[in-house]
């Protein structure tokens, strides 16, 4: 083999921000933007589940046509890090669950292959089922497969038994297997302790490029950047915004998402009299999330759970204090640094947890507070340099060592 191809990859998910949906996959955006660099190529095959309500002969029929059109639609275009996408449809049936549906993906990514195994040495995929079980199945029978679990509802698939089994049959297989935090990776070992030694922890990249023009002076310009969804605890943020505004009228808050409960949302400001205070952007591209960082005071993120929290480290990364919950994910990503980034508070079913929280935030904001620091700390750990010279080591690892021993060669030159 060439050695140009010694450093391919190939990257296989359910989620990559689209059109229609500009933040999902956001995560897996950034992992290929700080590892494709570092490559001689990568192409992103974005299995994107298309849901419709199918009978069993209608779906038969979906899918055989989107066998023969698959193939025509593999067609690259540029993304992030030089890398390249393909954007694939995989037509699924409403409430498929999770066994057959990682099994469409495989069968939907190999017609649009052709039949042909993806043309890479290393394939890394995103979830377990079905991004790690459609990459297994189409990867060459030398490469190397790589799986990174990001999933919050891991329980819900390892509640199914198919589910279960193809998941158990992939962590036998794959050559590595990360979690992106201890939740995911608690979850894993306690449900397959045979695997405990092959999960290990390799985190979502954060870039720390882009600083804001001018350091937060004030927090009266509250952002949500995420799902309008009951997980989020947007409810709960709604009600603690209208009693806090109740105090300083200066507040504002934008929500920067969608779901399924915005118009519930919408009604309850109206009715709270917000309407000028209270702005609903929709959902926007990663680009415009990081921009609306540096242009607000306080990141407020009262979730039920995560399992790595991206959009807080994002928002310190941006210079922005934070006020979120723990949820799972932040308390191991904030660690030792909590109160230099901002204010932790308890998951509560009530709105006061999250006023009585801004209120501590602001009652020592800004000299009990030391972003800097926190940025320093949180670069460290989850910086894209960081991020992708863990990938390269386990993707490349005879590459690796060479760059190491040339390295080493240098320095003693000098």
């Amino acid at each position: 083999m060439k050695e140009a191809a010694s450093r391919d990859a190939a990257i296989v998910t359910p989620w990559y921000p689209s059109r229609e949906l500009p933040f999902r996959g956001a995560f897996v955006q950034a992992m290929v933007d700080a590892t494709a660099p570092g490559c001689d190529s990568v192409v992103v095959y974005h299995c994107d589940t298309w849901v419709s309500r199918m009978n069993e002969r209608t779906t038969e029929a979906v899918e055989a046509a989107n066998r023969k059109l698959a193939p025509l639609a593999v067609r690259p275009v540029p993304t992030v890090g030089g890398a390249q996408l393909v954007h694939l449809a995989v037509t699924t049936p409403r409430a498929q669950e999770y066994g057959p549906l990682a099994r469409n993906h495989e069968r939907q990514l190999r017609a649009a292959l052709g039949g042909r195994p993806i043309d890479a040495p290393v394939v890394h995929a995103h979830v377990g089922l079905p991004g790690g079980w459609a990459a297994l199945q189409n990867a060459r029978p030398d490469a190397r497969v790589f799986v990174t679990e990001h999933a919050s509802f891991l329980n819900l698939i390892l509640a199914q038994p198919e589910a279960r089994e193809l998941y158990d049959e992939l962590l036998h297989r794959v050559d590595g297997f990360f979690a992106v935090g201890d939740p995911v990776k608690d979850v894993l070992t306690a449900e397959f302790p045979h695997h405990r030694n092959k999960i290990q922890q390799i985190p979502n990249p954060i870039s720390f490029d882009m600083q804001r023009a001018r350091p937060v002076s004030d927090l009266h310009r509250w952002l949500f950047v995420g799902g309008l969804a009951e997980g989020k605890g947007v409810t709960w943020l709604v009600e603690a915004f209208a009693q806090c505004r109740a105090k300083d009228p200066e507040l504002t808050l934008t929500i920067a998402g969608d779901g399924e409960l915005r118009t519930q949302l919408v009604e309850r400001v109206g009715q709270l009299g917000l309407e000028g205070a209270v702005r609903f952007t929709g959902a926007v591209p990663p680009a415009t999330a990081l921009d609306m960082m540096r242009e607000h005071d306080l990141l407020v993120h009262p979730s039920r759970y995560e399992t790595f929290g991206m959009t807080v480290v994002e928002a310190v990364a941006a210079g922005m204090p934070i006020l979120v919950t723990r949820c799972g994910g932040p308390e191991e990503t904030l660690a030792g640094i909590e109160e230099a980034a901002g204010e932790l508070i308890d998951v509560e079913e009530n709105a006061e947890s999250i006023s009585d929280g801004y209120w501590r935030l602001r009652d020592r904001f800004p000299h009990g507070l030391d972003l800097p620091r926190a940025q320093r700390v949180l670069a460290d750990r989850y910086g894209y340099e960081v991020v992708a010279d863990a990938h390269y080591r386990l993707w490349f690892p005879a590459a690796t060592e060479y760059r190491g021993e040339d390295a080493e060669r240098a320095e003693a030159h000098d």
